[in-house]
C-alpha cells in the first residue's frame, strides 16, 4: 500500500541557496531508492525558507529502509546546519473515505 511521507523544514534565511544545491545533488540518490514513487520540493509561496518534502512510497517497508539508510550509510549531517529548527515528519496512509 502506498504511503506519503511529509518532512517539513524551516531553513536559515542564509542558507536557502545552498539548500537548494543540496538538495538537488541528494534527491537523486532518494528518487534512486527502491520503492520511492517520487518525491516533490515544495516552497511557500510567501517564505522561501519554509519547505515541505512530499514523498510518495511503495509501501511503509520501502519507506522504512530509506529511512533506517538516511539515519546510517547515507545520512546527511550537513543538513543540520542549513535549519532553523528540528524538521519534523510525519507519514500518512491511505484512506477509503
Amino acid at each position: 500500500m502506498t504511503v506519503i511521507g511529509i518532512l517539513e523544514l524551516n531553513l536559515k534565511p542564509e542558507s536557502v541557496a545552498d539548500a537548494k544545491a543540496f538538495f538537488s545533488r541528494i534527491l537523486v540518490d532518494t528518487r534512486a531508492f527502491a520503492g520511492c514513487e517520487g518525491i516533490d520540493v515544495l516552497i511557500a509561496e510567501a517564505d522561501e525558507t519554509h519547505w515541505v518534502l512530499y514523498e510518495r512510497w511503495r509501501d511503509e517497508a520501502a519507506h522504512d529502509a530509506y529511512r533506517a539508510w538516511r539515519a546510517g550509510e547515507g545520512a546527511t549531517p550537513e543538513i543540520g546546519t542549513m535549519i532553523a529548527g528540528p524538521p519534523k515528519s510525519t507519514r500518512f496512509l491511505p484512506s477509503d473515505v
